[in-house]
């Protein structure tokens, strides 16, 4: 799973996604792209979960690029905890994703089997999302 190899403070405030993305919005490296349709955090189980779906299905063929990181720790109390005593333990990180972002891009592929690599790549995720080709 991917995780920050370091971070300047371990635990950050929730903060708020509004508007569209402005950045990583067009396909850049590979043919096809999967985009955002909507915002919400993408944990580091889901993009590990779309990547295997897309490797799978393309039996490792062609290439796949990954466009987000999962930089924002979540944190957690442990079940049957009592209120205050300070902020939970990091738990997991994600990913923002805001409407427009490309998610993956694939290249090396059918345009077939990479629009069905995708798909079944956006079933693992929780936020709509749309296939896309590059723009010529």
């Amino acid at each position: 799973m991917l995780v920050p190899r370091r971070a300047k403070y371990r635990k950050q405030m929730r903060g708020t996604m509004k508007g569209n993305s402005y950045r990583g919005i067009t396909v850049s490296f590979g043919d096809f792209g999967l985009m955002s349709e909507g915002t919400a955090w993408v944990s580091a189980r889901q993009i590990e979960a779309a990547r295997r779906a897309i490797t799978h299905y393309t039996q490792r063929g062609g290439r796949v690029w990954i466009r987000i990181f999962p930089d924002k720790p979540i944190t957690k109390k442990p079940a049957e905890t009592r209120m205050g005593s300070g902020k939970g333990d990091v738990a997991e990180f994600v990913a923002r994703v805001k409407p427009g972002r490309i998610l993956f891009e694939m290249g090396g592929t059918t345009k077939e089997i990479a629009y069905e690599a995708l798909r079944l790549a956006g079933h693992k995720l929780n936020i709509k999302t749309r296939v896309v080709e590059k723009e010529n």
